[in-house]
């Protein structure tokens, strides 16, 4: 099958429909999956570290809009009906004592009653609308995860938490860079307008080829790097804090939710 007809089939999936997958063992990032519904991002600490990562989003709120918490021990929620947080995300990653220790594709064996879920906002949420203005999505047309970047710039710092901003980039035509922040800035709850346009060194970073998490991308002629707040800050944070024990989605390998897009959609 090529690959316009299977980015079709997965956008049109129901988000149950793509946990399901994910579950039975698909592991593919979930960019262009499930259309029209909210995807999340995944950081899960110890119940004595929830406050530190509550205070850290509330200080840090467009790189970590909270979309949803799940009481200590908890695996399902309103976001994910019937579902499960341990299972229902293509790919996990483990975090032990500031350094990533693995992935996995379930959290079956390493689940402990005291963990606390988060589920962020994912700019993927706004990619369909993004192509509804026909502007180009590169990680998606070259088949690839969007690339992420540790910045230069640091976080506000919370309790025991402290960490860079991570922001992803899309290399959006000069000419529609106007209408990619007009259209982003309607999703504030997931990351909202860009955090900056052009110039990847005034953020710290050297090399647009070498991202820190995810794929690069081939960046067209006429086309500038437009950078949005990332969820995996929080992931970022966990590393350079020294958290003991965390996990988080895959960067790229979202938790897809039942949630509207519209839901989080402002005039």
């Amino acid at each position: 099958m090529s690959a316009a007809p299977v980015r079709a089939e997965r956008a049109g999936l129901a988000p149950a429909a793509a946990r399901a997958l994910f579950r039975d063992g698909l592991v593919t990032p979930t960019s262009g999956f499930s259309d029209g519904f909210a995807q999340a991002n995944l950081v899960v600490v110890p119940r004595d570290w929830a406050f530190d990562v509550l205070l850290f989003a509330q200080r840090n709120p467009k790189p970590c809009p909270v979309l949803g918490v799940l009481d200590a021990g908890e695996v399902e929620g309103p976001l994910l009906p019937g579902g499960d947080v341990r299972t229902d995300v293509p790919l996990y990653t483990v975090y032990e004592h500031g350094e990533a220790a693995g992935t996995r594709t379930d959290l079956l064996d390493v689940w402990r009653d005291d963990l606390v879920t988060f589920a962020l906002g994912c700019s993927f949420t706004f990619e369909a609308a993004l192509q509804e203005a026909r502007i180009p999505v590169a990680h998606l047309e070259q088949g690839v995860n969007v690339p992420m970047y540790r910045t230069s710039v640091d976080c506000a710092p919370a309790g025991r938490l402290s960490g860079p901003l991570v922001v992803s980039m899309r290399p959006v035509p000069a000419s529609r860079v106007a209408d990619a922040v007009r259209i982003t800035s309607r999703y504030p709850a997931v990351h909202g307008a860009p955090v900056h346009v052009g110039a990847p060194e005034e953020l710290g970073i050297r090399d647009l080829a070498a991202p820190d998490f995810g794929d690069p991308v081939e960046i067209p002629a006429g086309h500038v790097p437009v950078f949005w707040a990332c969820g995996v800050t929080p992931q970022a944070a966990v590393l350079a804090s020294g958290v003991p024990f965390a996990l988080g989605h895959a960067p790229g390998h979202m938790l897809v939710t039942d949630a509207p897009n519209w839901q989080y959609q402002v005039p």
